[in-house]
């Protein structure tokens, strides 16, 4: 386990690259099949302790209606079994795993795309005009490792000042993770 920052070149503003991947629904999914005004893309995996901290806050996050959390694994599943397709359709069939999407991007293209360097790495996105405009990038809560307890949830403040239409301030400083472990 290595532990990474994210060092994403998008900026506050950049439109959200677009994709079209697998879900573990068997559905296809694309920026277009989204209908939300904030959508949290967090690029995660199963393996990666720091990621798994994160399931708990994530599926919280899914629960609400405002807001569309969408899972992305890019990691290698020859090299690392545990985040294969089929693993992850048992994460999410368990309960495990409760975003509103969680997607196989089995070429790690859209991860490049995104400049996604760990699990978990949160994109959040506001809707403007029609398009999904990057909002914040930076850690989901105040636990830096993966057995502390979080005091303070960064995204939610987030969240929150994109669903009242106001500029995200919080600024932790990056994500950080297991480094994704590139095809």
């Amino acid at each position: 386990m290595a532990l990474q920052e994210s060092d994403s070149e998008l900026e506050p503003g950049d439109r959200a690259p677009d994709f079209e991947l697998p879900g573990v629904d068997g559905g296809t999914y694309s920026l277009d099949s989204v209908d939300t005004d904030a959508l949290l893309v967090v690029f995660t995996c199963n393996h990666c302790p720091y990621a798994q901290a994160k399931f708990d806050l994530l599926n919280d996050i899914a629960t609400d209606e405002d807001v569309t959390v969408v899972g992305i694994n890019a990691n290698d599943a020859e090299e690392y079994p545990e985040d294969s397709f089929e693993k992850m359709q048992e994460y999410v069939e368990d309960g495990t795993v409760a975003y509103d999407a969680y997607l196989r991007d089995e070429s790690a293209d859209v991860a490049r795309a995104y400049g996604a360097v760990c699990t978990p790495d949160p994109f959040l996105f506001r809707r403007e005009d029609g398009e999904y405009r990057l909002a914040y990038h930076g850690r989901l809560d105040d636990a830096m490792g993966p057995d502390e307890e979080a005091t303070e949830y960064y995204v939610r403040e987030a969240i929150d000042a994109v669903l009242a239409g106001e500029d995200v301030t919080v600024d932790p400083g990056p994500s950080r993770g297991c480094g994704i472990k590139w095809p």
